[in-house]
C-alpha cells in the first residue's frame, strides 16, 4: 500500500519529469527554428526519449530502478 508521503513524492517526481519533457520539446522546437544541426536536435530527442521512459517507469512504480540503470 502506498502511503500519502510516498504519493506526494511520486506526484512531485512525475511533475518534475513532465516539466523536463515539456522543456525539452520547447527547446528542441526553438533549436530547429534557429537552424540547429541534426546532431543537436538528435541529442534533444534522445534525452526526451530517456525522460519519457523514466516518466513511464516512475508512474508504473519502477522509478528508482530505472534511475539506477
Amino acid at each position: 500500500m502506498i502511503e500519502s508521503t510516498d504519493k506526494a513524492l511520486l506526484t512531485h517526481d512525475v511533475d518534475d519529469l513532465l516539466l523536463q519533457a515539456r522543456g525539452l520539446v520547447l527547446v528542441r522546437g526553438l533549436l530547429a527554428e534557429r537552424g540547429a544541426t541534426r546532431a543537436e536536435l538528435d541529442e534533444h530527442t534522445q534525452e526526451l526519449e530517456r525522460v519519457r521512459r523514466l516518466l513511464a517507469d516512475t508512474i508504473a512504480g519502477r522509478g528508482n530502478e530505472a534511475q539506477a540503470a
